[in-house]
């Protein structure tokens, strides 16, 4: 019956943020929601449910209907459920990553507009519980989400009930309690990934082992000790978990690897798909076969994931560079320059729509209009080239194509290159301006821990490899990358390396 249950929960219409988790504890009451470990708060559903409730009664009383409330508190799922306490208020939640710059942080309250800003828990005294919450429909924004500022200053992007409960909804359908999962996190709750991760999983009813700080020695240890299915991490991450030993560890009990925010590499898929498993013998208590891989595509304007890529155990896969299949009701087309659709196998950018496209940038219009169609289009800025039955390869950022002399570079194809010699671990490929060139291309470079290469070495081997304009013009070797929250690289950074 609960089943019955859960599965009216995803296919019933209407539901808001603010009221998910008064809705899930009826369904799932005592069951563990999270646990934080020895450095946080473990919850129920119906205590995740009540803190709800009395954090929104709290926020009523220091806000109106639509304000902007900042929620900056250290990253835990107590930040999870502050969002939806705010939204339950009727405020707009505008959640930010504490790793963030103070400069960056006091951009996206001036930005915002917020009329309260909570970045320490202590500061949330007693106020009576918000027993019913400020009624709002699904087409309403329900919170802000900056993007990672990858290039540049972050933008507000404004999404509805709907854009982040579509998804999230379709959780509900997992037959939660059939075997025992458990899935472990390290992401930041004020990116977007994080965010609805999380809210996909609570509507699953499948709990959560919650790291405030991705350590990869940490992740390692707590899927060993606590034999938890299910680890959902982005690229750089699992890099980081193989520098760290993964392969020396027993990780036999992952079912599920999963990926997001960035372009997974299909080998290093494939080395985590080896270490899990696809079932435990019955009696025998032994682990057979692979585990899956599930890959999504998504960004902070859609609300989270519009595409997903599965691999099966043991199979590489015919569509190892496929972005992924679109999920309902999402569509996809690939246009040119001038808005045309691409013929098969061209390069063109990925236009998206479906429910999750944000409403617009907060307090830019003019960056709304260059990224929404008159029709309702995202402009994605990802280049993609269609492929047959719908499907589509990614090729690279729009911002990531470096003109060199006249010739389009593709940055994801140079740092393909770079990562493929055996002493790099990680590769950030950026054009920097040139008055012969227009630009040309750079890259600066993480070798694995012990490993020595020399720059020169590097450019040597990306020129018997690579076309001679494709080629670095400098390489610059370094112990780390600059990195966003959810640890994308900061290209900005990486180019004003080079700026000398």
């Amino acid at each position: 019956m609960k089943w019955l249950d859960r599965a009216s929960l995803a296919l019933r219409g209407g539901l808001t943020l603010g009221e998910t988790l008064e809705r899930l504890a009826r369904l799932h009451g005592d069951r563990v929601v999270v646990d934080q470990g020895v450095e946080g708060r473990r919850f129920t559903y119906r205590e995740a449910a009540d803190t709800v409730t009395r954090w929104a009664g709290w926020i009523a009383e220091r806000t109106e209907p639509g304000d902007r409330v900042v929620v900056g508190v250290p990253n835990s799922y107590e930040m999870f459920l502050l969002c939806v306490a705010a939204s339950r208020a009727g405020g707009l939640p505008v959640p930010v990553n504490p790793q963030m710059s103070q400069g960056e942080i006091e951009h996206v309250i001036a930005d915002s507009g917020a009329t309260l800003v909570i970045d320490d828990l202590a500061s949330i005294g007693d106020a009576a519980p918000l027993r019913e919450g400020v009624p709002a429909e699904e087409g309403d924004v329900a919170a802000i989400f900056y993007s990672s500022g990858t290039t540049g200053k972050p933008k507000g992007a404004r999404l509805t009930h709907r854009a982040l409960l579509s998804q999230a909804r379709s959780g509900a359908l997992y037959p939660a309690g059939l075997r025992r999962d458990e899935a472990v996190i390290g992401l930041p709750i004020a990116h977007i990934m994080g965010f609805v991760v999380v809210l996909g999983l609570a509507t699953a009813g499948i709990p959560v082992y919650f790291l405030p700080r991705f350590r990869p020695d940490e992740v390692l240890d707590a899927i060993e000790r606590r034999r938890s299915t299910i680890f959902i991490g982005v690229p750089a991450m699992y890099r980081l978990l193989l520098e760290a030993g993964a392969e020396d560890r027993n990780l036999r009990s992952v079912r599920v690897w999963g990926s997001g925010a960035d372009v997974m590499p299909q080998e290093l898929a494939r080395r985590f798909q080896r270490m899990g498993a696809t079932a435990t013998l019955p009696v025998l208590n032994r682990d057979v076969g692979e585990a899956f891989f599930v890959e999504g595509y998504g960004m902070v304007e859609v609300g989270g994931g519009v595409a997903a890529k599965f691999l099966p155990p043991g199979l590489a896969g015919p569509l190892a560079d496929v972005l992924g299949v679109p999920l309902p009701p999402y569509r996809f087309k690939v246009v040119d320059e001038d808005d045309a659709e691409v013929g098969m196998g061209q390069v063109g950018e990925l236009l998206v729509k479906g429910p999750g496209v944000l409403q617009g940038y907060h307090g830019d219009p003019d960056a709304t209009k260059a990224v929404l169609t008159d029709d309702g289009w995202l402009r994605t800025g990802d280049l993609v080239r269609r492929g047959p039955f719908g499907l589509v390869s990614f090729a690279g950022r729009g911002k990531d194509v470096i003109k060199a002399g006249g010739y389009s570079v593709y940055a994801l194809e140079v740092q393909d290159a770079l990562e493929g010699h055996a002493s790099v671990a990680e590769a950030a490929v950026v054009g920097v301006p040139d008055e012969r060139m227009g630009e040309r291309v750079v890259a600066a470079i993480r070798l694995l821990p012990g490993a020595a290469a020399s720059e020169d070495e590097l450019i040597a081997w990306c020129r018997e490899r690579l076309s001679s304009y494709k080629v670095p013009a400098a390489v610059r070797i370094v112990d780390e990358l600059p990195r966003t929250g959810t640890e994308k690289v900061k290209k900005a950074e990486v180019r004003d390396m080079f700026a000398s």
